[in-house]
């Protein structure tokens, strides 16, 4: 045990009925491109240790930056203190789900440290990168970025849990947008701000960026001169690209169950998800199986425990299009009389865990994308660009990058501004194929919003690319 956790646990005073404590070092490095010129090389160390604790049947927490004896005593004192006051206006004693104690030292596979490959090296690419996207006429802005980082996470509470974990990520991309007097357009690749994984540099050579600037500025000049997304009822084929941010909206968030019972309600509120409709609800087709696994290899969303000294778990949360599950802590678990689902985490030492998603992935099926596209007479969405929904995530308006209308296997002409609008269960009941496993991708998002103050989370979302019949496209 490390002996900053070891002097916390030390310092909890008898009659305390529970406390965990999380030391969290962490060092980030980002290198941002933007037409021809180095805008930004930063690299940010950061590390505290953060304290919670149940007194008087009620939540208290603390956190310092300041590793000394007496700093770390006194915020253990501290989270004890707002604990006993905020026990004055508890409705009822917070109980926790059974857990076993957990132990272990584990660490991300990686195949070269990004932190070892020089910043040189990094901007060199990513100027060769620029150039290209530059290289193509009509190209107004070009952007190409790196961020790397490392963290260390040590856990211990009062019930003989002791892990460390360490991560190590990469997220990388390149977008250029075109411009005239009356419109911007932008491509992006691989997706929505990049790409991001557990794992080491070995992530940027894997994508190949330098091979896909040509295609993507191409594909934002294309989108400057291109007739504007039609409105009528059609059939659509996602990718995965943009099919992770539509299972962020209307799965992961909805199926957090602090959400549900009305503990957290920033950033579009609550749910339709209510315990009542828990294996009942018809939330997709037969086709349609959702996931929360913290378990995949490489994912943003993948750990060996949450911040509650919880296992990482593969979790169904619709199975066969029937509703199933949710994220759980070990709060809320208890009072669906469950054990937790391991999907507490805080984004720094500073921040109180709070219930996040993982890797929300939608499971694979069977077919390609060229079977999928062999036999749409519709559209086909690629990229993501924004998403509204509701405060109880029902009623939704998404809009990609780009799209083209399909038929019979082939791309006939691309639109610009392509959007799609509906009620989210009615969108995946009208999932009518599934693509299989050679067709799924696992995409990382870094920017998942929560809470008040606000907290952001990795998370990673897998899929195959869909088809959905009957949609509304258009505005």
């Amino acid at each position: 045990m490390d002996a900053r956790l070891k002097l916390a646990l030390d310092a909890v005073p008898k009659g305390v009925r529970y406390a965990d404590i999380r030391l969290v070092e962490w060092e980030r490095e980002d290198i941002y491109i933007k037409d021809g010129k180095v805008e930004t090389v930063t690299r940010t160390l950061d590390s505290g240790i953060g304290v919670r604790c149940i007194s008087r049947g009620a939540w208290g927490f603390a956190a310092t930056s300041d590793s000394s004896k007496d700093a770390i005593g006194a915020a253990v004192h501290s989270a004890v203190d707002v604990a006993r006051a905020s026990s004055i206006a508890k409705i009822k004693d917070v109980e926790l789900s059974d857990k076993e104690a957990a132990s272990g030292v584990y660490a991300v596979e990686v195949k070269k440290d990004p932190f070892k490959v020089s910043v040189d090296e990094k901007i060199n690419y990513l100027l060769q990168c620029d150039k290209q996207l530059r290289a193509v006429k009509g190209v107004s802005i070009s952007e190409c970025w790196i961020q790397s980082w490392l963290e260390r996470k040590c856990y211990a509470d009062t019930e003989g849990s002791d892990t460390e974990q360490n991560f190590t990520g990469i997220q990388c991309g390149v977008r250029a947008s075109a411009l005239n007097d009356n419109d911007l357009q932008a491509r992006t690749y691989p997706s929505f701000r990049g790409q991001g994984a557990h794992g080491g540099y070995e992530l940027v050579e894997e994508l190949g960026l330098l091979g896909h600037c040509e295609r993507v500025g191409e594909e934002a000049v294309m989108l400057l001169n291109a007739p504007e997304c039609p409105k009528e009822t059609t059939d659509l084929v996602f990718t995965p690209a943009v099919l992770g941010i539509f299972i962020h909206e209307t799965v992961g968030h909805p199926t957090e169950l602090d959400r549900v019972f009305g503990t957290e309600a920033n950033y579009a509120g609550t749910s339709h998800l209510v315990p009542e409709k828990l294996n009942t609800f018809r939330f997709g087709s037969d086709l349609v199986t959702l996931v929360a696994d913290a378990t995949v290899p490489h994912g943003l969303g993948s750990f060996w425990y949450d911040d509650e000294g919880v296992p990482a778990q593969r979790t169904e949360l619709v199975k066969d299009g029937i509703f199933v599950g949710y994220l759980t802590s070990r709060e809320t678990a208890k009072v669906l009389n469950q054990r937790s689902s391991g999907t507490m985490r805080a984004q720094r030492w500073c921040h109180i865990p709070l219930i996040r998603m993982t890797n929300i992935n939608l499971e694979p099926r069977q077919g390609t994308f060229d079977d999928v596209m062999s036999t749409t007479d519709g559209y086909l969405f690629d990229g993501f660009k924004s998403c509204s929904i509701d405060d109880r995530r029902l009623n939704f308006n998404l809009a990609a990058d780009i799209a083209w209308r399909v038929k019979n296997g082939k791309k006939l002409h691309v639109i610009k501004n392509p959007v799609v609008s509906g009620i989210s269960y009615e969108f995946w009941r009208n999932v009518d194929f599934v693509g299989g496993k050679e067709s799924w991708a696992l995409y990382g998002l870094l920017n998942c919003g929560k809470g008040r103050p606000g907290q952001i989370m990795k998370v990673g979302h897998g899929a195959p690319p869909i088809r959905i019949r009957n949609v509304t496209l258009g505005v």
